[in-house]
């Protein structure tokens, strides 16, 4: 898809978020959470994220059933994803609609939680 086609597909997605979606954007939006700033439905290159935050680097990505199928896809994205500075973390629709609590939780400590270095092929620290 063009640039302009995703970002229309993405405007479509935030009119028809699901039911997990909307509540974790409800504890998400306005910096309501840990004082960051959420976008959702966010354009990052060939993709569509669910949640992303620039500061920390971190992209929320929920699951619901049909995602079981597309792992080397969603793999695939979550490494292109990792190598612009984003840490990914991904929750099933179930886990948001059943505990929410431990999502928060489990987001909390990694905005809390500053990345390690990446390194370089040979192994020593990146610059």
């Amino acid at each position: 898809m063009r640039n302009k086609q995703l970002i229309a597909y993405a405007k479509h997605n935030r009119s028809n978020q699901t039911e997990p979606e909307i509540r974790l954007w409800l504890a998400l939006r306005a910096r309501r959470f840990a004082d960051t700033k959420f976008r959702r439905q966010k354009v990052i290159g060939p993709y569509i994220v669910d949640f992303a935050s620039r500061n920390p680097m971190l992209i929320i990505e929920l699951d619901g059933e049909s995602h079981g199928h597309q792992q080397s896809y969603g793999e695939k994205r979550s490494e292109y994803l990792q190598k612009l500075g984003y840490r990914v973390v991904r929750f099933t629709n179930r886990e948001v609609v059943e505990n929410m609590e431990g999502v928060l939780e489990s987001l909390a400590l990694m905005i809390e939680t500053p990345p390690l270095p990446t390194l370089s092929p040979k192994g020593e620290r990146a610059l």
